[in-house]
């Protein structure tokens, strides 16, 4: 069995705008929890309640990933003025 080379060097990762993305996403996952409410009996007769508790929870989840990288984001650019503090 022979060992598998790339025959094409990685891309560099693509750097954007993440807290904007994170914070778009969460935004998304709450407009679609809150335009499901009004059909909460519905979800609820056709054994469907669980998209209704997704969105949810995907909104929820976008909290704690804004919280993160907005965090990441500071140490980055923190490290790069080295103004990091250690520990």
């Amino acid at each position: 069995m022979t060992k598998w080379t790339p025959k094409h060097e990685a891309p560099e990762p693509l750097e954007g705008n993440v807290v904007a993305t994170i914070t778009g996403g969460t935004i998304v996952w709450f407009v679609l929890f809150l335009v499901q409410l009004p059909f909460y009996r519905w979800f609820d007769e056709h054994g469907h309640l669980w998209w209704l508790w997704t969105c949810l929870a995907g909104g929820a989840l976008g909290l704690l990933g804004v919280w993160y990288v907005r965090a990441r984001d500071a140490a980055v650019n923190g490290s790069r003025n080295g103004d990091a503090q250690s520990g």
